[in-house]
C-alpha cells in the first residue's frame, strides 16, 4: 500500500508524519487489498485530519477535527476502521 502524507497551511512535522504512516498500517489489518491511502493535515480553525483510502472499486473518506492533531488522527483512524469494516460487510468479504 502506498501512503502519502500532506501538510496544508503548516510546516512538515516528522512526529505527525510517522504517526500517520503507523495509523494507515492499521488499516491493512482489516483489509489487505488497500491500493493507496492519503493523509492530509490541515491547520484550519480546527486541527483537521483527512484520510482517503482507495480500495477495489471504491474510495473511503474520513474527516476529523479537534483542538489537537494527534487526537484528530486517532479519532479519524477509528472512524476509518469502522468504515472499512462496514464496506467489507456491504460487498460481502469476511
Amino acid at each position: 500500500m502506498q501512503t502519502q502524507v500532506t501538510f496544508r497551511h503548516m510546516k512538515t512535522n516528522p512526529e505527525l508524519h510517522s504517526a500517520a504512516v503507523e495509523a494507515t498500517k492499521k488499516f491493512e489489518k482489516f483489509f489487505e487489498d488497500i491500493i493507496s491511502s492519503d493523509v492530509i493535515f490541515r491547520n484550519d480553525p480546527l486541527k483537521m485530519v483527512e484520510f482517503t483510502v482507495r480500495v477495489k472499486g471504491d474510495t473511503l473518506i474520513v474527516k476529523e477535527g479537534s483542538e489537537d492533531f494527534l487526537k484528530s488522527l486517532n479519532e479519524g483512524t477509528d472512524k476509518m476502521i469502522r468504515q472499512i469494516r462496514k464496506w467489507k460487510q456491504k460487498i460481502g468479504i469476511k
